[in-house]
């Protein structure tokens, strides 16, 4: 008998010492450190142009109603929405997961044990009792099976694995969120893109009609000066070539404003059609200068960043939920119903069974998809890091490098207006020059091509300061708000 108590207990001992080794697991590598972050600016305050929500920030009425469409019909706005839901399900499940599962069972059986059986000679020996009666007696050669109660199977979560993987599907839903933020964003930013654009396309093909109208002007003296033997075929030629050049330029401007007409229409969700304008490129209103405060409220506002920041925080919550795993989980099954082998007996008194099962079970061998399965959630938190960190460094770069755009463009238009100036000036000059003969028609077309040039230049900056406002405010996290 004692040698018999310590084989038992020597069992005992190897099996819960080879539960603790199955159950021991590496603690994952830790995290690189993330760069310290500069601040934007000297100062403390935090006030930015993505304090303002976007119907602050843009003032031109028909570019907000292009936007309120694009926000309600934008095909990717509907598939963010739809990823919220997804993400919301994942954590209802995930919070199922923590609960008793709790089902209702219908059950019916027949099976026939075999005369040398333990069962079938137990049932061939109760037939024969005294005590039973005949509603008692088991059914030869099958025997029935009948049952109508209650199942239930309630994992106890002991280290927490079930709450871990709960923790990661909310951080992923609030991700979602953030998504849905980041996809606002950049719908908004777009369609002031694509409507700034527009405009300028328009004031660029205002300006080649009213050069080719002066240029028409122009063919017509030259002809007429022809006559008079002032001037040559080949200035004829010059001034018509010319004037066929500024016309085709016209029909490729009118086609690029049907392009971008169509990209703004695909991006409100609906057909060609023509985009209503309102205020003219000239008349926009800037925001007041922006201030971009320090680098953690820039953070806090970019929805790319704090989107990066949570799946993060998720991929890192996987990993202790894979390491869990390995570890032993209790698991209690109890049942509660009405159980016979006759149907007529069914719903009796005598026939209510009820029962309770648990237990704590370890995997030993064979855990090759426990280990895969912690193997990819660790690479897939180094993965998070890194895109959080990718994310944190392009903020950086966005927002320090639009931050000088707009008061760099505004000197280089400032500029341009004195160039557009000056050439005006200039073509008046060689017109008069050439009526008295100190200018050949050379230097008249070549001033009247420079001023259509710089007139150009000057309209693709005007645009590029309202370009460059749009991409600060995408840069500091601004635009989402409604």
């Amino acid at each position: 008998m004692d040698f018999n108590r310590i084989v038992y207990k020597s069992m005992a001992a190897l099996a819960l010492a080879a539960l603790m080794s199955a159950c021991k697991v590496a603690a994952p590598a830790p995290l690189p450190a993330t760069p310290t972050l500069p601040a934007f600016g000297a100062g403390t305050d935090s006030t930015s142009l993505s304090d303002l929500t976007w119907r602050e920030f843009f003032k031109d009425p028909a570019l907000i109603a292009l936007i309120d469409t694009a926000l309600y019909r934008n095909p990717d706005m509907l598939a963010a929405a739809q990823q919220i839901e997804i993400a919301r399900a994942n954590v209802q499940m995930a919070q199922g997961a923590l609960l008793p599962q709790v089902s209702g069972v219908g059950a019916v059986g027949a099976e026939r044990f075999g005369k040398y059986t333990m069962t079938g000679v137990g049932n061939y020996d109760t037939n024969l009792s005294p005590n039973v009666t005949d509603d008692q007696k088991v059914s030869d050669p099958l025997v029935p099976d009948y049952f109508l109660g209650l199942r239930s199977s309630w994992e106890i979560d002991l280290w927490g694995k079930l709450r871990k993987s709960k923790k990661a599907a909310m951080a992923r839903f609030l991700a979602s969120e953030k998504g849905r933020q980041l996809v606002v964003t950049s719908l908004i930013a777009d369609v002031a893109h694509l409507y700034y654009h527009l405009l300028a396309l328009d004031v660029e093909l205002e300006t080649l009609n009213r050069n080719i109208e002066l240029q028409q002007i122009g063919v017509e003296l030259i002809k007429v000066q022809k006559e008079g033997g002032r001037a040559t075929e080949l200035a004829v030629q010059q001034f018509m070539a010319q004037l066929l050049n500024t016309k085709g330029l016209k029909v490729e401007k009118e086609q690029e404003i049907v392009g971008v007409e169509n990209q703004l229409n695909r991006l409100l969700g609906r057909f060609p059609q023509p985009i209503a304008r309102g205020r003219s490129l000239y008349e926009q209103e800037l925001p007041e200068e922006a201030r971009a405060g320090v680098a953690s409220e820039m953070l806090r506002r970019r929805p790319d960043i704090r989107m990066a920041e949570l799946e993060l925080v998720a991929a890192k919550v996987d990993v202790e939920a894979a390491r869990a795993a390995f570890l032993p989980s209790l698991t209690i099954s109890p049942y509660v119903g009405f159980s016979a082998f006759n149907a007529s007996l069914l719903f009796q008194p005598a026939s209510l069974a009820y029962g309770l099962l648990s237990g704590l079970s370890a995997p030993l061998l064979n855990r090759n998809h426990l280990q895969a399965a912690y193997r990819s959630s660790d690479a897939n938190r180094f993965r998070a890091f890194s895109a959080y960190q990718s994310t944190v460094l392009t903020g950086v770069q966005e927002v320090m490098t639009s931050l000088n755009e707009i008061e760099n463009y505004r000197k280089v238009a400032a500029l341009k207006e004195e160039e557009v100036n000056v050439l005006q000036n200039a073509v008046e000059t060689s017109n008069d020059l050439f009526a008295v003969g100190y200018a050949t028609y050379l230097e008249i077309i070549m001033a009247q091509r420079s001023v259509l040039e710089a007139e150009l230049n000057l309209t693709n900056t005007r645009e590029s300061i309202l370009q460059s406002t749009v991409r600060l405010y995408r840069a500091l996290g601004g635009g989402w708000q409604e």
